[in-house]
């Protein structure tokens, strides 16, 4: 059965598919494989960045997949050793040759980086501006930004991120975050949108999937999908891809969403760093 993603627009007029494919953690020696995969399943988005190594394996996905660039939205972000300008420039256009195209969809910048480079990450957007305005970044946005983050690019620069790619899932709802990011016309994408598959065996999940006759995780994508969020699962087993691209023929009850939704544990849910205290520091 074909299943057709819906899009999100942006802030800038253009359209992202509100589900794709992510390749964080896909070995760079797997990724080509793993990405035809999910590209001959019917995934059209494909979410990547400098800081996986894994660039080259999308762009020969997409070039062996004999479909047109344009049929692809591709996104890639900021590896954090690179906010300065000059480094920047030279990462992007790595990036783009990594990916084989003259363009990425969407480029972010990975991590605010608080304590790093004095925290200047008005002065790397203002970098991907440039990006943004030559047109080989066809939008813009930010990753693990938060209220305060996004407070400062909005006094001190011009264009306002497209999306802000953040850890949202049933144990981590991020709703304050979520909301701010809606008030802002801020799209928001979901990264670890299973908890990396802490929340499957969740009771409450268990018992839904149960009666709608699917598995936890597509119910708990579904979820998602229904709340507005922009996903892009991963997995490396090829019945798990195509079991996360089908959610679409079916919808939970506003009594589901609840139980879901009633399941965060806020900053006790959380999988991956605080945007606040993760301070990178370069490997030596």
């Amino acid at each position: 059965m074909a299943f057709a993603v819906p899009d999100i627009t942006l802030n800038d007029g253009r359209t992202i598919p509100q589900l794709g494919f992510g390749v964080f953690q896909v070995p760079p020696a797997e990724t080509q494989a793993a990405v035809e995969t999910a590209i001959e399943i019917g995934y059209r988005h494909i979410d990547t960045a400098q800081m996986y190594g894994n660039e080259h394996g999308v762009g020969a996905a997409v070039a062996a997949s004999g479909l047109g660039r344009d049929e692809f939205f591709l996104t890639s972000k900021l590896n954090n050793g690179a906010h300065l300008p000059d480094d920047a420039r030279r990462e992007f256009d790595a990036t783009l040759k990594a990916l084989g195209s003259d363009y990425v969809d969407l480029f972010l910048i990975h991590w605010p980086l608080p304590g790093r480079y004095d925290g200047d990450f008005s002065q790397t957007w203002r970098t991907l501006e440039e990006f943004y305005r030559d047109g080989r970044a066809r939008s813009i946005g930010v990753s693990n930004f938060t209220q305060h983050h996004l407070g400062r690019l909005r006094a001190e620069t011009t264009v306002r991120p497209a999306v802000n790619q953040i850890e949202i899932h049933p144990y981590l709802t991020n709703d304050d975050l979520r909301a701010y990011n809606t008030d802002n016309e801020i799209a928001n994408e979901a990264y670890s949108p299973i908890a990396q598959g802490a929340v499957l065996d969740d009771p409450a999940i268990v018992e839904i999937a149960g009666q709608a006759g699917k598995t936890p995780a597509q119910v708990v994508l579904r979820w998602h999908i229904q709340r507005g969020d922009i996903i892009f699962p991963k997995s490396n087993t090829t019945d798990r891809v195509r079991e996360n691209f089908e959610i679409f023929d079916f919808e939970l009850d506003g009594g589901a969403m609840g139980t879901i939704t009633a399941l965060d544990r806020g900053e006790r849910g959380r999988t991956g760093a605080n945007p606040d205290t993760m301070n990178w520091v370069p490997k030596s």
